[in-house]
C-alpha cells in the first residue's frame, strides 16, 4: 500500500516539475523575443533621430541665421606654421 502511495507522489512531482518545465521554456522565448523587440525599437528611435534632426537643425540655422550648407569643393585648409 504504501509503496503504490509513494510512487503516485513521485508521478506528481514529475507532472508539477515537467509543468513548471514547459513555462520556463516559454517564458525564456518570450523573454528573449522582449528583448529583440527592445533592441529593435531602440534602434528604429535612433534612426529617427537622426533623420529628423539634420534637416531640422539645417532649415533652422537657414531661416533664423541665413546660413547654407557649404560646397565640399569650396573648403579650404590653411596651413600654419609650426609653433
Amino acid at each position: 500500500m504504501w509503496i503504490v502511495v509513494g510512487g503516485a507522489l513521485l508521478a506528481g512531482v514529475v507532472f508539477v516539475n515537467l509543468a513548471v518545465l514547459r513555462l520556463n521554456l516559454s517564458l525564456d522565448s518570450a523573454t528573449q523575443l522582449r528583448n529583440k523587440l527592445r533592441a529593435d525599437n531602440a534602434a528604429l528611435q535612433s534612426q529617427l533621430s537622426s533623420a529628423l534632426a539634420s534637416p531640422r537643425i539645417q532649415k533652422l540655422a537657414h531661416d533664423h541665421d541665413g546660413l547654407a550648407q557649404a560646397d565640399a569643393s569650396s573648403i579650404a585648409y590653411l596651413v600654419l606654421g609650426k609653433p
